[in-house]
């Protein structure tokens, strides 16, 4: 079964961090990037982070920047996104997904609806008091 699978996300207070994975089962990411994208209630959609297939690419949304840090270990097929210093409105359902054959030396947060040849099946994330 080809797939991404998620795990890590959970209930936070604010100022504490959590760490999602995103595993790639039944092939290989060594050739994807990888975007996450998160959903809360009443907003749109949100591209939250990227990295391209080396990993030296990554681009992040103005929201997260110095707080969110994403990465890859090839070895382990698994691309992950540390999140520090979480706040209220960082609450949403997250998502990792993968696109291949893709070798541009940057990521884009944003793309066109079809991008993606995988879609992770998403884990909650809940800051709050």
């Amino acid at each position: 079964q080809l797939q991404l699978v998620q795990s890590g996300g959970g209930l936070v207070q604010p100022g504490e961090s959590l760490r999602l994975s995103c595993a790639a089962s039944g092939f290989t990411l060594d050739y994807y990037t990888i975007n996450w994208v998160r959903q809360a209630p009443g907003k749109e959609r949100e591209g939250v982070s990227c990295i391209n297939i080396s990993g030296a690419g990554t681009d992040y949304a103005d929201s997260v920047k110095g707080r969110f840090t994403i990465s890859r270990d090839n070895a382990k097929n698994t691309v992950y996104l540390q999140m520090n210093n979480l706040k209220p409105d960082d609450t949403a359902a997250y998502y990792c997904a993968a696109r291949g054959r893709d070798y541009r030396t940057h990521c884009t947060l944003e793309p066109r609806q079809g991008h993606y040849n995988y879609w992770g099946q998403g884990t909650q994330v809940t800051v709050s008091s």
